[in-house]
């Protein structure tokens, strides 16, 4: 008969415990070494989460940006508003709706001349809290269409103006206005610059006329929008809305802000400006196709009219010429020259360089006073 010894087995029971508690101690001892070695990256830096967070925060940004803008656009009527809404499909018509935005502190507001008319008519300046205010148009130009109205206010906010000469196709852009009425006042649009440079023929109740040197975009243009702002990406203007294509969709247009610049300069540093001009209607090239469709030309524009009472009426200077340049600054686009002319005081000299019939002519001009 076998017997079991207690003893015997509680010894050997000891010395099982005893080997397995050497062991799981000695397996945990040669893990944690090799763990201890390994190589241990900190990858939130690289965390495509972090980075799709950072770009949510410029997204933020971004938008924080253009709510400061559409704080500085304004609603602009021609009569006071008697409670007309986008339900009264006249409604545009009727009070003249449209929009600009404010450029200084004291007062000024940009918009199109379609929108306020003629230099000292009367208009009504909404601002976004409601408030309505007295304007008057202190400068307008129908062949730009572009007006500056005053009213009289101090401490506006106003936006910033950006540099519409560095544009670029395919760059993002937003336009601001309001479309219809104001019920959808300060509306935002997006969309990217479609076109530059672009040429088209006006044809309207005042006649025939072309604007160029514009920039075209696909982001939704309303009649409403008429005199707000095109914004970049920073919340810069680089152009005013002006027109769309009726005929179209996703192709509306806008006046380069670079144009204006010494005249809102001007305004809002003296009050005043002296406007001087040269007394001629010029195309580029981009034009010539609709005027004259055998004159090809590779630079310059195209003198196609010269005013009867203006300062070049009596010179040198001839219908058909082609100027290069105008005191040895090169210009391209009518709208260089008249950027150029803006900077100048009536009375001042200027110097064209043309070209008649294949020959350089140099013709000096003394500005008028528009």
């Amino acid at each position: 008969m076998y017997e079991y010894n207690v003893k015997t087995g509680k010894i050997k029971r000891f010395f099982t415990i005893l080997l397995l508690i050497t062991i799981v101690s000695a397996t945990s001892i040669f893990i944690y070494r090799i763990y201890e070695n390994i190589e241990i990256k900190d990858y939130s830096l690289e965390n495509p989460y972090m980075v799709e967070r950072t770009s949510h925060s410029e997204d933020i940004e971004e938008k924080t940006t253009l709510e400061e803008v559409t704080s500085s656009v304004v609603g602009i009527s021609k009569i006071k508003n008697t409670g007309a809404s986008i339900f009264n499909i006249n409604a545009n018509n009727e009070l003249g709706l449209g929009s600009g935005f404010i450029i200084s502190d004291n007062g000024y507001i940009l918009s199109n001349w379609h929108v306020v008319q003629n230099k000292y008519s009367n208009c009504y300046i909404t601002l976004e809290n409601g408030e309505t205010l007295n304007g008057m148009v202190e400068w307008a130009d129908k062949d730009l269409d572009l007006a500056i109205v005053k009213v009289n206010a101090h401490g506006l906010n106003y936006l910033k103006l950006g540099d519409s000469d560095t544009l670029k196709l395919g760059e993002q852009v937003y336009a601001i206005g309001n479309p219809i009425g104001a019920e959808f006042q300060r509306t935002v649009t997006a969309g990217i610059v479609s076109g530059l440079n672009r040429t088209i023929k006006i044809e309207d109740e005042y006649g025939e006329s072309y604007m160029e040197n514009l920039v075209q975009t696909d982001a939704t243009i309303n009649s409403g929008n008429s005199g707000g702002p095109l914004v970049n990406e920073k919340g810069e203007v680089i152009a005013i809305n002006t027109i769309k294509i009726s005929t179209a969709e996703g192709i509306g247009f806008a006046v380069p802000i670079n144009i204006i610049k010494p005249i809102i300069e001007s305004f809002v540093n003296t009050g005043k400006f002296e406007e001087s001009y040269i007394g001629i209607f010029a195309y580029d090239k981009e034009a010539i196709s609709y005027l004259n469709s055998g004159l090809k030309i590779d630079s310059g524009i195209y003198v196609a009219k010269i005013t009867e009472d203006g300062p070049s009426k009596n010179t040198e200077l001839r219908i058909g010429d082609i100027i290069t340049n105008i005191d040895g600054k090169a210009v391209n686009k009518m709208s260089e020259l008249r950027e150029y002319i803006y900077t100048k005081k009536p009375g001042e000299e200027v110097v064209l360089k043309i070209l008649r019939n294949k020959r350089e002519k140099e013709i000096s001009i003394i500005l008028g006073r528009k």
